[in-house]
Order: structure tokens, then C-alpha cells, then sequence
């Protein structure tokens, strides 16, 4: 068979699993088994030691200074800017457009990261692992919908937009619980430098000014600064995104989103996940800490989505997506609780002691397995359509 045949065929499958909307979910679940393989296979010492070894120079220039702190503080800003531009063109012309369009979703991205965070604190209050009541909080969006994807038509379409707008509702709490409450002490030299190139491009959007590349100069030492401010790196991304034209938000997320969803979020999940199962960490998974986490994001998620919605549409103040049960909804708040991306990202900045965050890890690794076997079976055995939906369907 000639190689160019072979190559061509070797193309077109790639680019066919690129453009399906379950393989970044696919994608991320290779790479933390790969990492967790490599981990526990003699290779665990080497590569941790490789992946946070001291990289002088970008120390005395006060960048990130480890291959670690590289991917989550520099490539992960990538991402927070991706999140951005999808949090901004959803409220500009999307589905939160509106106020009642945007009801919904935000009361059960709210009740889906309250009562995750209000488990936590109630198993581990008072104890050392406080700090990581924010990890539970978090939806993977990719992951989420890369499943919903999955379950085909027994995952509508009104369900999935309603799902899209809760898990960019919930990445955009998830950004101002690490902006507010996982960041170090604040130097006012660097914030106000960092507040002020905001200022610029503000304004010079409000003028239409057209920047070119200075706009991505700009954006650059704004990231700089707020990485030195003591607010977390990655914020920069997300405040970047809003100086970004209307116009030019659709070409943008496009020409980021392989790079991002295929380079970067890979990268991170080798880099995060990469965790010696040894017998100290094996020990602690029944402990408070993962099991705050595991509840959190397991029966808090849904729980929480689902009775914040319930309030809401019994006060009449919204009403449930068009052809959507209350069935789907729960699995809809089941499907949320794979945290993975944001909630692994979290647990970094809670804990700095390398065991916690190992724990913390495998606890959302295992509630991310959970909550997706739970959702297909809730699915395929209990979730059903509105009835009024069923007999449109039926009059076909």
C-alpha cells in the first residue's frame, strides 16, 4: 500500500478525531493514565525532579522557574485566555446575553459550587486541609460536554447549551475564588502597572483603536505583572480576553482552540497527574481530604444545580430549557461534577505540600470516573425527556 495513501489516510483520521466534540475528553484521560503508568513505573523520581528543577535564569528575571511552574503559571494563562473569550462572547452575544436568558444557568452554577464547597468545609473544618474548599467548586467543560457528546440523543441539545452556559458560568467563579482566595501577598508596584495596561486597552478598545500586535505586547507584560503582583498568573489571560473587539472573538477562540485543547491541556494533565502511588498516599484516600472532595463534586455538584434550579422555576423567576425534565437536569448536575481541569488546578494553589495535592488528585481523578459511569447509567436507565417534549415527538 503506497506511504503517501497511508499518510493521507493517517490525516484525514486525525483531523476527524480533532473535530469530535468527545476527543479533548478522550485526550485528557490518555494522558492521566499515561502519566500515572509512567509514574508508578520507575520513572516517578526523575521526571518529578525534571519538571521542578531550578531554571536559573528565568529566576533572576522573575518568570517561571521550573518546567512545572512553566506549564501552570505561562502555558495555563493560554487557557484562562481561551475561558475568557468564551465568557465574553457568551455574555455579549451568546447564551447570557440576556438576563433571563442567563437566570438559570448562573443560579445553578452558584448552588453547584456552594454546597460542593459547604460539604468540604463540613468534613475537613478545623482540620489543616480547610484551604481546599475551592477545589470541589469546579466543572471541566471540555470533559463534561466531551461525555454529554458521548450519550448522543439522550443528551438534547437545549440540555447540552444549558450545560455549556452553567460550566462557563462555573470556570468564571472558579477564576475569582483564585483570584480573591489562592493568591500570595499583593505587591502594589506591579498590580497598579498591571491595572494600568488594563486601563489602556480598555480604552483604546472603546475607541476602536486598531493595536495590530502591540495589543499582544501589551497583554504579554500585563501577564508579567499581575505574575509578580501576587495574584495568580493565569488571571491575566482571563482580563486580557476583555480588551479583545467583538469582532475578532470567533477567529481567535478558533485559531486557539487545537493549540489549547491538543497542546496545552494535555500538557498540563501529564504535568499535574504525574503522582507516585505510594503507600502514604494510598493510606489517606479514606481521610477527610478526599473524601470532602469526593462528596463535594459527586452528590454536591448535582445536588446543588438541581435544587438551585428547582427554586428558581417554582418562583417563577425562570423556566427549564425547552423539552428538558428535571431527570436530565439532575444528570445534567452529575455530568458537572467532573471537576479535572480547574479542580486539579486548584489544589495546586490550596496545598503546597506535594502529598495533599497528591491526595487531593487522585481524589478528583476518582470523582471525575464516578460521575461519569453515574451519568451514563442515569441516562440510559432513569433520565427522560419533558413530557410535552415526548408528545411533539410522538405527532411526527
Amino acid at each position: 500500500m503506497p506511504i503517501a495513501f497511508l499518510k493521507r489516510r493517517f490525516v484525514s483520521y486525525l483531523q476527524e478525531f480533532i473535530h469530535d466534540s468527545r476527543a479533548i475528553g478522550i485526550m485528557l484521560l490518555v494522558c492521566t493514565v499515561a502519566s500515572l503508568l509512567l509514574a508508578n513505573l520507575g520513572w516517578g523520581t526523575t521526571v518529578n525532579s525534571w519538571l521542578n528543577a531550578e531554571i536559573h535564569w528565568a529566576h533572576a528575571l522573575h518568570l517561571p522557574h521550573s518546567g512545572l511552574h512553566f506549564i501552570n503559571d505561562g502555558l495555563m494563562a493560554v487557557f484562562f485566555f481561551l475561558v475568557g473569550l468564551e465568557i465574553k462572547r457568551e455574555l455579549t452575544t451568546g447564551e447570557l446575553r440576556t438576563v433571563k436568558k442567563a437566570l438559570l444557568p448562573i443560579a445553578a452554577a452558584v448552588g453547584g459550587m456552594l454546597v460542593p464547597a459547604l460539604l468540604y468545609v463540613f468534613f475537613n473544618k478545623g482540620t489543616e486541609y480547610q484551604a481546599g474548599w475551592g477545589i470541589p467548586t469546579a466543572t471541566d467543560i471540555a470533559f463534561s460536554l466531551g461525555v454529554a457528546s458521548m450519550l448522543g440523543s439522550r443528551f438534547p441539545a437545549t440540555l447540552k447549551i444549558f450545560l455549556t452556559a452553567l460550566a462557563i458560568i462555573d470556570d468564571l467563579g472558579a477564576i475569582l475564588i483564585i483570584a480573591f482566595f489562592y493568591g500570595g501577598s499583593i505587591k502594589g508596584g506591579y498590580l497598579l502597572g498591571a491595572i494600568a495596561i488594563l486601563g489602556l486597552l480598555l480604552w483604546a478598545g472603546s475607541r476602536r483603536l486598531k493595536l495590530g500586535a502591540w495589543r499582544y505586547i501589551a497583554g504579554l507584560a500585563m501577564w508579567y505583572l499581575v505574575f509578580n503582583s501576587g495574584i495568580h498568573a493565569t488571571i491575566a489571560g482571563v482580563l486580557f480576553a476583555f480588551t479583545i473587539p467583538d469582532e475578532e472573538l470567533p477567529s481567535l477562540e478558533l485559531a486557539l482552540h487545537n493549540w489549547v485543547n491538543f497542546g496545552i491541556l494535555p500538557l498540563f494533565a501529564l504535568a499535574n497527574t504525574f503522582i507516585v502511588l505510594n503507600g502514604a498516599v494510598l493510606n489517606q484516600l479514606s481521610g477527610s481530604l478526599s473524601v470532602g472532595i469526593m462528596v463535594g463534586l459527586v452528590l454536591g455538584k448535582p445536588l446543588g444545580i438541581f435544587l438551585a434550579c428547582r427554586v428558581l422555576v417554582q418562583r417563577r423567576i425562570a423556566d427549564l430549557p425547552r423539552g428538558v425534565s428535571w431527570s436530565q437536569i439532575l444528570g445534567a448536575g452529575i455530568l458537572a461534577g467532573i471537576g479535572f481541569t480547574m479542580s486539579i488546578f486548584i489544589s495546586g494553589l490550596a496545598f503546597t505540600r506535594p502529598d495533599w495535592s497528591d491526595i487531593s488528585k487522585i481524589a478528583i481523578l476518582g470523582s471525575a470516573v464516578i460521575s461519569i459511569l453515574l451519568a451514563v447509567l442515569w441516562f440510559q436507565f432513569v433520565a427522560r425527556p419533558a413530557a410535552g417534549h415526548l408528545r411533539v415527538v410522538s405527532k411526527r
